[in-house]
Formats: C-alpha cells, sequence, structure tokens
C-alpha cells in the first residue's frame, strides 16, 4: 500500500500544536538519532581548550557566556549584526547553525527553510547561495543571511582572536556533506595567526553517528554532543573526550544531577548547557559551576554573574515554580518520545550505539 508523506513523518511532528510538543522532539532529522554508528578503536577526539569555565574580575569561576545564535535577544538571529552585538556586550563565544545551499554553499541558519527568519516558503537545500545573498531578514534591522565563511572571516580579524564558536550541526543536513563542507570552508579561511581554528571551533553534533565523520573530515577538531536526553547522552562517554551540550530542564529533572556528577567526576567531560534567560535557572548553572551557558541574552547573563553571591546558600528550590512545571512537563514529553518509539530507538537503550573496532 502506498503511504504518504504524512504516514512517514513522525508521529509527534503531525501533533495538533494543542499539545505543545518541545520542538527538540519534533525537529526534522530528530529520527536519525537511533542510527548505530562504529569508531576506530584509536580514534582520537580532543577536549575542547576553548570551552573552560573563565575567571571574572574577582577571580570567580564563572560559566562563559556563549551567546545563542548571537545576541538573540536584540538582533535577528544568526546574522551578522547578532555575532557583532554579542561580543560587543561582554559574550565569550557564539553558538550558531549551519545548513547547506543547493550550491555547497555553508550558511548561517537555524531552519532549513527561509520561512520563519527570512519570510519565504523556501528550503535553502533547493537554492544556490545567489539566490539567497540578498534575502533579508524579516525582523529590522533586516540583515542579510550569512556563510560560514563570513562568520569565520570576522573571527579572524584582529581583535575578535579570543571569540570561538560552537556549530550546532542540524540533523536535517546530509551528514557526509554537511562535515564534509564544513571542513572544507574550514581549510580556505585563514585563522588568526595566534591561534588555529581547531582551537576555536566547536563540532555540535546531535547524533552517534556523526562521530566518524567528524574523524573523516575534521579530524583534531574537539566534539559536543548536543542533547536532550540524558540516557542518550551516556553512549558518548565510549568516545574519549567527547563533551556535553544538554537541554538545562534535563539536567535539572530526575537523573540530570547524576548525568552531571558523572559527565565531570568519573569521566571528566565538560558539560554546558542551553537555551537559558530566566535568573533563577542562570543561578542554577553558576552554582554547579558548568563550563558554559548558552543564553539569547548575553547582557542579562553577566549581570546576574556580576551579582551572584556564591556565600549565600541556596534555597532547598531554588527555581521559580513556573520553571519546575515546565521542566516537568519537557520530562515527561521525552520519557513519552523515548516510549513511543521504544522499538525504533531500541539501540538507543543498548550497548551497541557507539561501538569501537580495533
Amino acid at each position: 500500500m502506498a503511504h504518504t508523506r504524512s504516514d512517514r513523518e513522525p508521529l509527534l511532528r503531525r501533533a495538533p500544536s494543542a499539545l505543545n510538543v518541545p520542538p527538540m522532539l519534533i525537529q526534522p532529522g530528530v529520527e536519525q538519532l537511533h542510527s548505530p554508528t562504529t569508531v576506530p578503536e584509536d580514534a582520537a577526539f580532543f577536549q575542547p581548550t576553548c570551552t573552560g569555565p573563565r575567571l571574572d574580575e574577582r577571580q570567580r569561576r564563572m560559566p562563559q557566556c556563549i551567546a545563542h545564535r548571537g545576541y538573540k535577544a536584540k538582533y535577528p538571529e544568526n546574522t551578522m549584526a547578532a555575532f557583532e552585538g554579542a561580543v560587543k556586550a561582554g559574550a565569550h563565544a557564539i553558538e550558531t547553525d549551519v545548513h547547506i545551499t543547493k550550491d555547497d554553499v555553508v550558511v548561517i541558519s537555524h531552519d532549513e527553510t527561509l520561512k520563519r527568519v527570512y519570510g519565504r516558503q523556501d528550503k535553502i537545500i533547493d537554492l544556490t547561495w545567489k539566490e539567497i545573498e540578498d534575502v533579508r531578514t524579516v525582523e529590522p534591522p533586516h540583515e542579510r543571511m550569512p556563510r560560514l565563511c563570513d562568520l569565520l572571516t570576522w573571527m579572524a580579524e584582529p581583535g575578535n582572536e579570543r571569540i570561538w564558536c560552537m556549530l550546532d550541526i542540524k540533523l536535517d543536513n546530509d551528514a557526509e556533506s554537511i562535515m564534509r563542507l564544513i571542513g572544507k570552508t574550514l581549510s580556505e579561511v585563514e585563522p588568526a595567526a595566534s591561534r588555529a581554528w581547531k582551537e576555536r571551533v566547536v563540532l555540535g553534533i546531535w547524533a552517534a553517528k556523526y562521530l566518524p565523520l567528524a574523524q573523516k573530515y575534521l579530524p583534531g577538531f574537539p566534539v559536543l554532543h548536543i542533547g536532550f536526553s540524558t540516557s542518550y547522552a551516556r553512549h558518548f562517554f565510549n568516545v574519549p573526550n567527547v563533551g556535553f551540550n544538554m537541554l538545562l530542564p534535563i539536567l535539572i529533572a530526575p537523573g540530570g544531577q547524576s548525568f552531571l556528577r558523572d559527565a565531570r567526576e568519573v569521566y571528566h567531560r565538560q558539560v554546558l548547557t542551553w537555551t537559558v534567560n530566566d535568573e533563577d535557572r542562570m543561578e542554577w548553572c553558576i552554582q554547579r559551576q558548568l563550563n558554559g551557558v548558552m543564553t539569547d541574552d548575553p547582557v542579562k547573563f553577566l549581570d546576574v554573574c556580576k551579582k551572584f553571591d556564591e556565600k549565600k546558600k541556596e534555597a532547598m528550590l531554588p527555581l521559580h515554580w513556573k520553571s519546575y512545571i515546565e521542566i516537568f512537563r519537557l520530562w515527561i514529553w521525552i520519557n513519552f518520545a523515548a516510549w513511543l518509539y521504544r522499538k525504533k530507538l531500541e539501540p538507543v537503550a543498548s550497548k551497541e550505539l557507539i561501538t569501537r573496532r580495533p
């Protein structure tokens, strides 16, 4: 029997909007998470040197301020204005997203289509760079979409040498193509003389199957797993030096703090978190000395860091009650998704998701 496109789409993606399904569960390509992979026993993944916590002016260890899609609270997301504004505001790093065009140009965009940010229905993969380069954001001041090479060129300019970036490599890309083209772009843009790209660019991967592709096309570049499931993330403990960028509510929810403890104390991994915009959650991250916090509002986060009183005892319930309701809702959704797709996600529950061969 023939299947319609609707039949082939994941059930959660077809759920009524009134159910308020968390966006990370319905992102295009999320069904790829279950794909098992094999990495060589001698595969070398290097712990990033740029993502450690920073000492503030009072010599206190503070999480790095990482601008999520740039200074998203003030500028159109993932534009050069947002990146430049974030750095001027004091952010230590940029988090951004990558897609590829029809003619193999790596561009900066969270979505696979132009609809939400640029007001056009087209898919990026269906257009050439020439057809995209003049589009402008719907939100003023109506910025252009940058390419990855534009971001790298700006990062290489004098005065920007301290900035590093994390690339969120979206699952709706063809995995082989996006990793190859990121490697190609990095090889074509001259880095600042003081720091190689391997010290300033971190690869953010959602699925285990990207590990061998990182080794193939971007050897020596540090890797962080971007995740919303601690049970899935634990598979990466099997691969030395791979760090984590985890959805904050999942670190707070049941099982989150044991994962955080194991990641840092047992496996000595770096842990960052996304996306943190409320002051109570920012303080939670500072209290636990996470490596970095991704936020839409770097000014607010830096202000919370400055005002943070490390001598003040944390309350038994440090978050606002609304935060706990949202965290519980997310935790229920993620566990429901794991149950709903339990057969398809069976490799996630086994030790065979990431195997290492001699």
